[in-house]
């Protein structure tokens, strides 16, 4: 059974000491290919290389693991789309698969929405793939307030569909 890490779960902004274990955790989930979890760390790298970038927005999730230490138990991404007022992009949500249904992933989302807000955000854009093996991605963003508003047929490649999922953030009492 995963342990309940609603509670104990903090979120922290990007180190670089997080690459290499946001690397094995997007390795981890095996729901990305070789190129995607490049194009993961290339982010991170864009972020730790260039603090005062205003592109790529992260916050990593920390839960205690049973010692003193803490570690990396997720994380996310998120940017302001290009050309746009006030939405933005999520680019990755990643949780490690032993602290899944724990409560970080809702965590992450609650702790970037807030940042988005505070930055003059009012959508939050979330793609991803169609395919089953994604259902309980969808199924996630559903349970935290999301709307699928498209789904683009054969999108990535025949059988695997992008789907978009949205959330107007509206009035900042959501956030209490």
């Amino acid at each position: 059974m995963t342990p309940p890490f609603s509670d104990t779960v903090h979120i922290r902004e990007l180190y670089a000491s997080d690459r290499e274990p946001i690397r094995e955790i997007v390795k981890a989930t095996g729901f990305f290919s070789p190129e995607e979890v490049d194009v993961a760390i290339e982010l991170v790298d864009e972020a730790l290389e260039k603090p005062d970038q205003q592109d790529y927005f992260f916050g990593v999730a920390v839960c205690p693991d049973g010692g003193s230490k803490s570690s990396v138990s997720g994380y996310v991404c998120f940017g302001e789309r290009p050309l746009t007022e006030g939405t933005y992009d999520l680019y990755w949500i990643v949780v490690n698969p032993d602290a899944q249904r724990g409560g970080v992933g809702r965590a992450l989302m609650r702790w970037a929405e807030r940042r988005i807000h505070e930055r003059g955000g009012r959508i939050v854009l979330a793609e991803t793939s169609g395919k089953p093996e994604y259902d309980s991605t969808r199924e996630f963003y559903k349970r935290i307030g999301y709307r699928e508003e498209a789904r683009l047929v054969d999108f990535y490649r025949p059988g695997d569909d992008l789907v978009m999922f949205t959330k107007h953030l509206g009035n900042a009492a959501i956030f209490v």
